[in-house]
């Protein structure tokens, strides 16, 4: 069973190509992640975008652990554009890559390219990333799951879903 975050997806939806940096934060384990990785890249499947111009890299993952250098993950980013059509670049636990409000920044320049990033510990979740980014960046913060949003997944009598 799927559960919707519409009010989140909807903002992904309406910053896309804004020319700012899309940065979502929460506390560990409220579903940033999933947002990006599964609702908002099924969502550029659904309408048009080709798999091989959504960039998706999960630095949490071990398989991953060199692309955690800055100049590594600059040079991947690069080698997978190939033409003038808009790229997404979609990056989770971000927080795990040195350097990374200067890589983010040069992936500003990639006129081509629309980044997102997700990350959790509490340098990421502070008020430095909206300073850093300020004027170049959007911050969408998610919350746990509501009621509703779990009823929706859970059903039957709300009084057992509440308990």
């Amino acid at each position: 069973m799927e559960i919707k975050r519409d009010l989140y997806l909807k903002q992904l939806i309406e910053s896309r190509q804004n020319g700012f940096i899309k940065v979502v934060t929460g506390i560990r384990r409220c579903g940033k992640s999933y947002l990006l990785n599964v609702l908002f890249y099924h969502f550029l499947l659904e309408n048009g975008v080709a798999e091989d111009h959504i960039i998706r890299v999960d630095l949490e993952d071990r398989l991953n652990k060199e692309l955690r250098d800055p100049d590594a993950m600059l040079h991947y980013v690069h080698d997978r554009i190939k033409d003038n059509e808009l790229y997404y670049i979609i990056i989770d636990e971000v927080q795990l890559m040195a350097e990374f409000v200067d890589v983010l920044n040069s992936f500003r320049h990639i006129e081509n390219a629309d980044t997102y990033v997700t990350g959790s510990n509490s340098h990421f979740l502070s008020s430095d990333i909206p300073t850093e980014f300020r004027g170049r960046g959007e911050t969408i913060h998610v919350n746990p799951l509501s009621f509703s949003e779990f009823y929706s997944a859970k059903g039957g009598d709300k009084y057992d879903a509440l308990r």
